[in-house]
């Protein structure tokens, strides 16, 4: 068998593995999937016991995992809580964060190019890891849900901007005339999206929603696909083609068959989260750089560093821009959740280790900050959250109970994905 074929099946093997660790081990402490995936992936990679290795394949099979996992995330995105004054704070505390964080980037990286790679990932948020544990914990409806879910929508799709303007190689006037052009795009899009789907559409979805027809689906890989192709020819970074895709399909299924859209959305969450995002996580594993974090010196201790420039640079301008009506401990979680980072920083890094901008350790350092904050930060955040609806007086946005005021009981359905 080839190398490509056994690292597909220790991989597949490692996505079954998983969740069962998961699940055993969040009896006792909810661990997210993601690092067990990715501690998993270290495990068999050629730092550890050498059993998996890259190929064209898997790379590109981690490439495809990448964008359905950012097409997930802009899907989760609801238009009608993020917006108004708490938009507009989210995307102040991004900027000031973009500000902070490409300082810092620039003095650790001793360079300007390096320093946007490093300040770009310390300004992301892992809004995917988030849902799950707000959902979990039945906050995800209530204000303070709607608040983590503007100030990480920001967090995800800033970065994404960023990297289209500052690591294109282009001038930023053409960058920003090529970015004007995709969201031109992307508008008409939404707009078309919007529009009153004619009654057929609506027929063929429910007639080949179990079927092997899957209208539903292979349209809504079209988009994503013609999304792709557009930022593409732009000449900018897919990812954000993934996210606005996710966009907009949100609207589409909203409009065109409001009964049938979860069901539409486990099945690509099916294709997603159990068989391509996985791929990529487990690669993220494979293709860590063990040997250079565990050598010691400056890459060893940049990882503590980075963890806390992720509170600093992200979690500092979040806990001053915060709505006003959120209490003290409801804004440190704010903090703590919109510190952690994952997906973006993997996908930063690897793209700054291609271009050979970033050494390894350094990208190795940083991804094993933003796993540390994946694990650590949201935990903090639930014991802290936990104990918040217990002060008197400490939330504004709580009543009796804790509950928040005007929204439904805690505990209630989630839309969207419930994979994260």
């Amino acid at each position: 068998m080839s190398h490509s074929g056994t690292t597909l099946i220790l991989i597949m093997t490692i996505a079954v593995l998983a969740p069962l660790l998961a699940y055993a081990v969040g009896r006792k402490l909810p661990v997210p999937l993601v690092i067990f995936e990715i501690l998993l992936g270290i495990l068999i990679g050629p730092d550890v016991l050498g059993w998996a290795h890259p190929s064209e394949l898997i790379d590109g099979l981690s490439e495809l995992g990448l964008t359905m996992l950012i097409f997930l995330a802009g899907y989760e995105i609801e238009f009608g809580k993020v917006r108004g004054d708490t938009l507009r704070r989210s995307v102040q505390a991004w900027l000031i964060a973009l500000a902070l964080g490409l300082a810092a980037g620039i003095l650790l990286g001793g360079g300007y190019t390096k320093g946007v790679f490093i300040g770009v990932a310390l300004t992301s948020t892992a809004l995917g890891t988030v849902l799950p544990v707000l959902r979990d914990a039945g906050d995800l409806h209530g204000r303070f849900g709607s608040v983590v879910m503007a100030f990480g929508a920001v967090g995800e799709f800033g970065p994404i901007i960023a990297m289209a303007l500052l690591l294109s190689g282009r001038g930023a006037g053409e960058s920003t005339v090529l970015l004007a052009v995709f969201a031109a795009l992307t508008a008409g899009a939404v707009y078309w999206a919007l529009r009153p789907r004619p009654p057929w559409f609506s027929a063929v979805i429910a007639k080949t929603l179990d079927s092997s027809g899957q209208f539903a689906v292979r349209f809504v890989f079209l988009l994503l696909a013609l999304m792709l192709a557009a930022s593409q020819a732009l000449g900018l970074d897919v990812l954000l083609g993934a996210f606005a895709a996710g966009l907009i399909t949100r609207l589409v299924l909203t409009g065109a068959a409001p009964e049938s859209g979860p069901k539409i959305l486990e099945k690509i969450e099916g294709v997603g989260f159990g068989f391509l995002v996985p791929v990529f996580f487990v690669v993220t594993g494979i293709e860590f750089d063990l040997d250079s974090l565990l050598a010691g010196g400056r890459t060893l201790l940049l990882l503590p560093l980075f963890l806390l420039l992720f509170l600093v640079v992200r979690g500092g301008p979040i806990w001053f821009r915060a709505p006003r009506d959120l209490g003290r401990r409801d804004r440190a979680c704010l903090v703590l959740y919109g510190s952690t980072a994952l997906p973006l920083v993997v996908a930063i890094t690897t793209i700054g280790v291609d271009d050979k901008t970033m050494a390894a350790g350094e990208a190795a350092a940083l991804v094993g900050a933003g796993m540390l904050s994946v694990l650590a930060f949201p935990l903090l955040a639930l014991k802290l959250r936990g104990r918040a609806g217990a002060e008197p007086g400490e939330e504004s946005e709580s009543g009796p109970g804790g509950e928040p005021r005007g929204e439904a009981p805690r505990g209630g359905a989630v839309s969207g994905s419930e994979s994260w």
